[in-house]
């Protein structure tokens, strides 16, 4: 059986050394799987909305903290090359990582394809009751129906 001594040893060894890191470990392992937490791959914007999303759910901190974690996250997990999103079969949570929407957001899409079939095209997602087509629009290259 996993000690938890070994466990926290398997989360941190995932983390590069850097500046950012002891800060993650301290603060972020308070509500999160590091492990989960850091597989998300984002750009900055991406990893700048999380960082917003999560302050508004309570993560506290000096601001020279939260930056030294924005920016560890931002320069060790990258975007990088990543497939084009299937609306079509997305999940919630693809569709909250990949295109930085609101859960909420993410949610009136699933709930609008299962109503209405389909998505046909980027207009066809942008007439989604509740969603900012402007996040739609920014993100058009990384979609496919």
């Amino acid at each position: 059986m996993w000690s938890l001594a070994v466990l926290a040893d398997l989360a941190q060894a995932q983390l590069p050394e850097g500046p950012g890191r002891s800060e993650i470990q301290r603060l972020c392992v308070q509500c999160h799987d590091l492990a989960k937490s850091v597989s998300v791959r984002q750009d900055r914007e991406a990893w700048g909305a999380t960082m917003e999303k999560m302050l508004a759910l309570g993560l506290k901190g000096p601001d020279q903290e939260l930056d030294a974690i924005f920016e560890y996250l931002a320069k060790n997990f990258p975007a990088g090359e990543v497939p084009a999103l299937n609306v079509n079969r997305a999940s919630a949570i693809d569709l909250e990582s990949r295109l930085t929407l609101k859960r909420s957001e993410a949610a009136a899409i699933i709930s609008y394809r299962a109503k209405h079939g389909p998505f046909k095209s980027i207009e066809d997602l942008k007439k989604v009751p509740g969603v900012d087509s402007a996040k739609i629009e920014a993100k058009k290259d990384r979609l496919t129906f």
